[in-house]
């Protein structure tokens, strides 16, 4: 696969790179079976606080998937359910993530693209970022998963505009609509997404991680809501020695230093 997906790790900061340059990091059937390995290799360390996910080469994030694949990889029902299914699983497995996650989004964010960085908890793209779903323009169904996220950021005004339209909106146009956090130059978004990476990794994970379970317990069904587990969470940062860290090093007036127990 010519190490089309890559994972570094700096310090707490682990880095997951879609590395397809010369198709603009278009996903293939392999790329996403080994970013959802990679995700999991990342997800069973320890040492590792935050997961940032970006597109090699400068001029994309994700554009979506390799077209030049869909005779081999996408050709009959059978070959479609096996590529969906493994891109079900790397979404699923971002939405679900039990660590935080930021899109580092470079230029093109089209159609799976989409999909990945709408299942990240945090979207910072720089100035030339271009975001669609071009669906509508090759006969393809979007699911109910998909727009779903989607629809949890944006609401259904914009993704009935994007869908029915198939057009790309620039970045600004992604910042008013709530599609991304933050919009900086391209000059300025590793150093930004870096230290936001810091400052999350040196928060108390156990407070981060109930967020995470509380946010996604919101966006499910009332009926199908978990409020259990999220008050089990919540107990265990009380309970925890970060919590105990916390008060000290605020009446020492020193930079707590959490291990997350």
């Amino acid at each position: 696969m010519d190490n089309k997906i890559l994972s570094t790790k700096d310090g707490a900061i682990g880095t997951l790179t879609f590395n397809n340059p010369e198709r603009h990091n278009a996903m293939s059937l392999e790329m996403w079976q080994a970013a959802s390995a990679a995700l999991d290799a990342f997800a069973q360390d320890d040492g590792l606080r935050v997961v940032v996910l970006t597109g090699a080469g400068g001029k994309a994030f994700v554009s979506g998937a390799d077209i030049s694949k869909f005779e081999s990889e996408r050709a009959n029902a059978e070959a479609v359910a096996i590529y969906n299914a493994a891109v079900e699983r790397f979404s699923q497995t971002l939405t679900d993530y039990p660590k935080p996650t930021i899109a580092k989004i470079r230029g093109y964010c089209i159609g799976g693209g989409m999909g990945i960085a709408a299942s990240c908890d945090l979207r910072i793209a720089n100035d030339s970022a271009r975001f669609g779903v071009p669906a509508a323009k090759l006969g393809l169904g979007y699911g109910y998963l998909n727009i779903q996220r989607l629809m949890a950021l944006i609401g259904p005004q914009f993704i009935n505009e994007m869908l029915f339209t198939a057009r790309h909106i620039d970045a600004s146009d992604a910042l008013r609509i709530g599609l991304v956090n933050r919009v900086v130059l391209d000059a300025e978004i590793d150093t930004h997404v870096q230290d936001l990476a810091q400052t999350i990794a040196g928060n108390a994970p156990l407070t981060i991680r109930a967020v995470k379970r509380v946010v996604r317990e919101l966006l499910r069904e009332e009926k199908d809501r978990d409020l259990a587990a999220c008050e089990d969470l919540v107990k265990q940062c009380f309970e925890s020695a970060d919590y105990r860290e916390g008060r000290r090093a605020f009446l020492e007036k020193r930079k707590p230093v959490f291990t997350g127990k």
